[in-house]
This record gives C-alpha cells, structure tokens and sequence, in this order.
C-alpha cells in the first residue's frame, strides 16, 4: 500500500501530523477515543515491522519512510487537500485506487463523494432547512424558536434527542479538558521551531494578580486568550482537540464557552448545548456557503469561522435575538476577511495559537458590540460569507495553507 498526499497536504503534512494521522487511520485509530500512548506504540511497531492492518483487510506491507509520499506536484482537481491510496500486488501492479479529500473540519470525502455533490448534501428534510442567515432569520421570526431550538429540531431528525444530548455533553467535556490539559503543561512543543507553551505561565500571572486585587480590566483578555491557547498548545502537541470548526482554530470557541461559564453572571452548564447548537447553525452556513478550510480560502475561513461562532454562540447564552445571533457572528467574520493562512515551519504553531486568543477576544467583543443593538446593521452575515467566498477565491494559493508565502517565508525558521 502507498498513500499520496497532494497539495496542502504535502506541503504541511509533516508539521500538521498528517503522515502520522495517516498511518494511524490505517491501523483503526479515530479521533473521538484517541489514545495516545497506544498510537505512540503502534507507530513504532509499523515502522518496525512495516506491517498495517486496516479493519476488514489481510495485512498490507507499508513503510511510512518509503510508502507515505509527499507530492508538491499541482493539486489534485476537487480540493487543495487531498491524498491518493494504492494498493499494488506482489509485483507491484495497481489493483486498487482511491483518492479522499479533506474538506475542512475532519470532513473527508472520496473523489466520487466530492464530485457528487456529497459535500452540500442536505439529507433527509428537515423542519428549518435554512440556506443563508436571511433563511435563518425568516423561520426564526416565523416559528418564534431560536437558532438553537431551530438547530436542535433539525438534529433530531438524524439521531435521537438523547443522543444528541449525549454528544453535546461530549463535545463540552472534550473542550474543557483539553483547557485544562494545556493551563497545566509546559515544555517544548514538538517541530523544531522551538516554540515553548505559555498558556500555563500566563494564566498563573493573571491569577496571582487577580487575587491581590492588582489586575487591570484589560487582564481579563488575556485570560480569554489563555484559554484558547491552552487548547492550541494542546492541538500543536498532538493532543486531543475538537474541530471546531477545525484543528487549526480550535481554540476559539470552547475559550469563549470557559470565558462565560466563569466569568459571566448567572452563566449555567446546562445552556452550553444552546451555545454549540449556535454556534454550529453558523459554521453550517459557512460551510456550505463559502468554506472553513484554510487551504482553500486561508485563515480568515478558520480562526474567521470560529470566531463567528463563538459571537454568536456566546450572544444567544447572553440573551441575544436571532438578529442579534446573527449581528455577532457577521461583525467577528467581517473583521477576518482577507486572512492568510502562512503558519511558519508548515507548524500550527506561529502565527496559528496567538491568532485562536485573538479570535476568542474577537468574539467575545463583538457579541458585546451587537447585543448592545437592536439587530440591525448595513453588513449582512450573508454578505461576509460571500466575501470570504471570493476573497478565498481570489486569494493566492501561496497564502492558504501551503507554507509558502506570507510569514511562513518571512521569519527564519531555523
């Protein structure tokens, strides 16, 4: 067997972990039940046996040295993410071809999936099947539900109520655990760019000065921002993270979440199911409108997107109208349009951990921004996505992802 990585992929697979996700995927790991020292275990003993043993398969000879190649050839037609499987027979003939796409957001398609539309697929009908934020708005006033009433009834046509309780509940612990993992680790991150954790430091200084009652106002953005780069520092070590709406932004909106529950008047754990719902009916739009993939429209569709979410998950908790829902995530969205994608070393690392704790203030900013209005505003959400849609269109492919432009060619990285 022989995996291809193709565009973006191949020019950041390496500090992005994607030849280990890779291998791993071929030896049965998944990212919901990720064990570290287990996949840590089994890396070694394929790359010294050279042996992958995919479910429902014999085994396959596979050398991640040999037989994981890095093409930085022109991408492949469908995305800038994508990668090719073979599997040859004993005299190296080709028996069996697939190639995937990685979308954005840990949604991986075949070629065939992508050419038929899968990507935009809506499913099975639902109550609100709304397509934009005007869509959006109309069923809200039309019905009286929120987004996130609106949002869980479409849900529960797929999975049951208890099920999609349960994996709120899910996606809530994952994000705060792995909050506390990074305010509690220190030491290098892996790379070689020689990036040290910080979140921990930083947060203990705000603590100290908090509890002498010496702490300026503007301290409490630093602790939003610690709170994002905790989760960030966390991704950059390989730890366990929630796309949200990807890896690479996933720092943003449990920041926000840890943000209100601690720091919010009459914040209740029980309403953070409302506040990922929101958050979730956006990035839906993004998505399926525009993009939320860094190699195809650059950063402004990831730490962008995120901080979307994350003002207009944290606006509804607070209170907030489905037109003031909506004004939240446009006023975060609009501040992002246009940015690159240039993480230096191909490491999601620099710029990419600072830009989650700014993005995470940037949320909380603009929630306050729109909840102190009626709703109304001249820039409609609809249009900052259709902004970022032909802003990422437009956009050079040296500053989505790939590494090669930008700071990631500006700042020495050795």
């Amino acid at each position: 067997m022989t995996v291809t990585l193709r565009g973006a992929l191949a020019f950041t697979g390496a500090g992005h972990a994607t030849d280990r996700a890779v291998t791993l995927g071929l030896a049965g790991f998944r990212p919901d039940d990720f064990d570290a020292t287990a996949a840590e275990a089994e890396l070694a003993r394929i790359r010294a046996e050279g042996i992958v043993r995919p479910e429902g398969l014999s085994a396959l000879r596979f050398r991640p040295d040999e037989d994981l190649v890095f093409d930085y050839g022109p991408d492949l037609p469908g995305h800038p993410n994508g990668l090719v499987i073979r599997g040859t027979d004993a005299d190296g003939d080709a028996i069996a071809e697939v190639t995937y796409y990685s979308v954005g957001g840990g949604f991986v398609l075949t070629a065939g999936e992508l050419a038929g539309g899968q990507d935009r697929d809506e499913g099975r009908p639902v109550p609100h099947p709304f397509r934009s934020a005007a869509e959006l708005l109309y069923m809200a006033d039309r019905s009286g539900l929120s987004i996130a009433a609106m949002k869980r009834e479409n849900e529960v046509t797929k999975r049951s109520g208890a099920e999609l309780d349960r994996g709120l509940a899910k996606i809530r612990g994952v994000m705060e655990a792995c909050i506390d993992r990074g305010l509690t680790a220190e030491g290098e991150l892996p790379g070689g760019l020689g990036v040290r954790r910080r979140a921990r430091a930083i947060h203990e200084r705000v603590t100290e000065a908090w509890s002498q009652n010496a702490a300026a106002p503007h301290v409490i953005s630093d602790c939003i921002a610690t709170y994002a780069m905790a989760v960030n520092e966390e991704n950059a070590a390989g730890g366990q993270v929630v796309t949200a709406p990807t890896n690479g932004a996933a720092g943003v909106v449990p920041a926000v979440i840890r943000y209100w529950l601690y720091h919010v008047p009459a914040a209740r754990r029980s309403r953070v199911g409302e506040f990922l719902l929101t958050a979730a009916a956006i990035g839906g739009l993004i998505k399926y409108n525009a993009s939320i993939s860094g190699a195809e429209a650059g950063c402004q569709a990831e730490v962008g997107s995120a901080s979307a979410m994350a003002a207009a998950g944290l606006a509804a908790v607070m209170g907030g109208t489905p037109a003031q829902v909506e004004n939240a995530a446009e006023i975060a969205l609009e501040h992002y349009l246009g940015m690159t994608c240039d993480p230096i070393g191909g490491l999601v690392q620099v710029p990419c951990i600072e830009r989650n704790g700014l993005g995470a203030i940037k949320a909380v900013s603009a929630a306050s921004l729109a909840l102190k209005g009626g709703g109304d505003h001249l820039v409609s959400l609809d249009a900052a996505i259709e902004t970022m849609r032909q802003t990422g269109a437009d956009m050079s492919r040296k500053y989505k992802e790939t590494a090669l432009g930008g700071l990631a060619v500006n700042v020495p990285n050795c």
